[in-house]
């Protein structure tokens, strides 16, 4: 029996995951916003515990009590995120969509590495669009203070996850193994917040989305038998090279000065 920690695990194929692992004998810790779900979530080794991964100080706090009450975190997997069709500004002063999607994963991956390595085989799952080439970092303007769109935003924060996975494996030291992985359009997620015609379009496309099932389906093997080296990336069931352009040593390392310098 493993302890695992998944952050947006309320809903979708975070909240498939935590009750699949539940169901295989692990002990679960959900990290969320929404306290009604997460709470509905709860019970037998299912702990849920809320908090806004926008924030910079909540998640910090997080990190900071699971290391506090876990002496050992077998695995990590991050799905939060949540698509925002006008710029949102934290209380902290940070782009909510890089906030939510990119450094929460930042800061947990970082964060509870002391935790991780003192497991037997630790893993973290990052749950993003590795393989996707659109979209990009805006170096010089990484808020989105000009030009901001939902796709926009979730293309940046996407392509800074797989920089993160580089990142990791390169400078943390760790013996957690990272891996990188795109489920693919998949039928999950909370469509609320959209305009209702791109709800109407996705709700069309969907027909032919992967059921959450199939796209949790790997995120179950990546833990149980982790990789054997430290950076893997999978588009669906496609195992990816490591020299895409997309991950480029350089720019994930200048990203971790960029993350350091927004999170000073």
């Amino acid at each position: 029996m493993g302890f695992v920690v998944v952050s947006g695990g309320t809903n979708g194929m975070g909240r498939a995951f935590a009750v699949g692992r539940a169901e295989r004998g692990d002990r679960v810790l959900v990290l969320g916003r929404n306290r009604e779900r997460g709470e509905a979530l709860a019970g037998g080794s299912v702990a849920f515990l809320p908090v806004d991964l926008s924030s910079v100080a909540e998640t910090r706090q997080v990190v900071a009590h699971i290391l506090t009450e876990h002496h050992v975190v077998d695995a990590l997997t991050l799905f939060a995120n949540a698509v925002a069709p006008r710029r949102v500004v934290t209380d902290e002063g940070l782009e909510q969509t890089f906030a939510l999607y990119y450094l929460s994963r930042h800061l947990l991956s970082f964060g509870l590495r002391p935790a991780l390595d003192r497991a037997a085989a630790p893993v973290i799952v990052n749950v993003a669009g590795v393989g996707v080439t659109r979209g990009g970092v805006r170096w010089a303007d990484p808020q989105l203070t000009s030009g901001y769109s939902a796709v926009t935003a979730q293309l940046q924060a996407g392509r800074a996850n797989d920089l993160l996975g580089v990142g990791f494996a390169a400078q943390s030291g760790s013996r957690a193994r990272y891996v990188l992985y795109h489920p693919g359009f998949t039928r999950s997620g909370d469509r609320g917040p959209l305009p209702l015609l791109v709800r109407g379009l996705l709700a069309a496309a969907s027909v032919a989305a992967r059921p959450v099932a199939d796209s949790v389906a790997p995120i179950h093997r990546f833990l149980d038998a982790p990789p054997a080296e430290p950076l893997t990336a999978v588009d669906r069931h496609k195992r990816l090279p490591l020299d895409l352009p997309t991950l480029d040593p350089r720019n994930a390392a200048r990203l971790m000065q960029l993350t350091e310098k927004l999170l000073d």
